[in-house]
């Protein structure tokens, strides 16, 4: 580096607001293509960070293929992304990689995380259950979001909570992962989740 060159500082809008006073670490979790990195990119703050790959002939017969004629990327370890829910609560988002054999990275990812979001595509509600499977392993709590693609059906909640056998506590949302609003919204629901849960003596 010349001596002439300085090193950039941080931008404005990266920076924490004074008022700050509490952080909480979030998973967006779900299978291949449901939308995380579209969620977290959505609803983000701070300029996404991404770790996507293209799509290969390497993956064929191996990673889920659905979706793949117009899905040319993937992520390969994490996307994260900074959201402020209130003047005083800030929340770091983690996306999950989809692909099966990325897996491995989820126990890193669930480590101290106080909530998940789990995103739901309903043309595939089974590659879920793996997904919810994990997070009650490690006593995440959860909320259902389920992006709402324009070719899916659409079932009435109930209908869904059976066939995800979720508990009638467990919320479901329905959500479009593009629209910051709507994603905002799904992690709101997430907080008053987690709130009752404490108020309840369920969560410590």
């Amino acid at each position: 580096m010349k001596a002439s060159e300085t090193v950039p500082g941080p931008r404005a809008e990266d920076q924490l607001p004074h008022s700050t006073q509490a952080a909480a670490k979030i998973v967006i979790v779900g299978g291949f293509g449901v939308g995380k990195t579209t969620m977290v990119g959505s609803v983000s703050e701070i300029k996404p960070l991404t770790t996507e790959e293209t799509m290969t002939q390497a993956g064929i017969g191996v990673d889920d293929d659905f979706g793949s004629a117009t899905k040319t990327a993937t992520t390969v370890a994490m996307d994260f992304g900074r959201i402020r829910i209130s003047d005083e609560v800030v929340l770091y988002l983690f996306g999950t990689p989809g692909q099966e054999r990325f897996w491995f990275l989820w126990n890193g990812l669930f480590e101290g995380a106080l909530g998940a979001v789990v995103l739901v595509d309903t043309r595939r509600l089974e590659v879920s259950f793996e997904v919810m499977g994990r997070l009650e392993e490690r006593g995440v709590p959860f909320v259902v979001a389920v992006n709402t693609f324009p070719d899916g059906p659409r079932y009435a909640v109930e209908d869904l909570r059976q066939a995800l056998d979720l508990t009638p506590e467990i919320p479901i949302i329905e959500c479009d992962a593009r629209r910051r609003a709507s994603s905002r919204d799904v992690l709101v629901t997430l907080m008053r989740f987690l709130h009752a849960l404490m108020a309840n003596g369920n969560l410590t």
